[in-house]
């Protein structure tokens, strides 16, 4: 991370609306990708934002002015830790914030397995993940457009 005055910290209550507000502008570029803008992440409420932020740990990266410009998800179950909506600020990327919030949420659950999935499309994501160590252990399509593919890192 380059800003010396980024941080990241565990997300409280009261930063979900403006992490969920980061988030529709954030995957904009994944629905681009389809050509559709009817993806899970675009039509997420905050209810159910405020249920993942009961059931695991939210991560936000803020920056010098106090405003959320990133943000990651994880929860543990039967010994794996999925990990969900990495996001960074489109005026935001391309600086290692996305692979600093991944390195993160890491450290809540140490030596554990760690699974995510992204798009087949989302190139970008690939790499940022295969860099930060993860390996494709499965693709799942869902519909003729849409492919899932499934990173681990043990």
């Amino acid at each position: 991370m380059s800003e010396k005055a980024i941080r990241i910290t565990k997300a409280r209550s009261e930063d979900l609306r403006e992490i969920l507000d980061l988030q529709y502008i954030a995957y904009q570029s994944e629905a681009a990708l389809f050509g559709n803008k009817d993806i899970p992440p675009l039509k997420q409420t905050l209810e159910e934002v405020a249920e993942e932020y009961r059931e695991g740990i939210i991560l936000k990266l803020v920056n010098e002015s106090g405003k959320i410009i990133g943000s990651v998800r994880a929860k543990e179950k039967d010994g794996t830790v999925y990990v969900g909506k990495l996001m960074v600020h489109p005026d935001h990327q391309k600086k290692g914030y996305g692979r600093a919030l991944l390195l993160e949420i890491e450290k809540y659950f140490p030596k554990m397995r760690y699974e995510l999935f992204t798009s087949t499309r989302s190139v970008e994501n690939i790499r940022l993940y295969e860099k930060a160590g993860y390996r494709r252990f499965d693709e799942k399509a869902v519909d003729d457009e849409l492919v899932f593919v499934y990173m681990e890192k043990k």
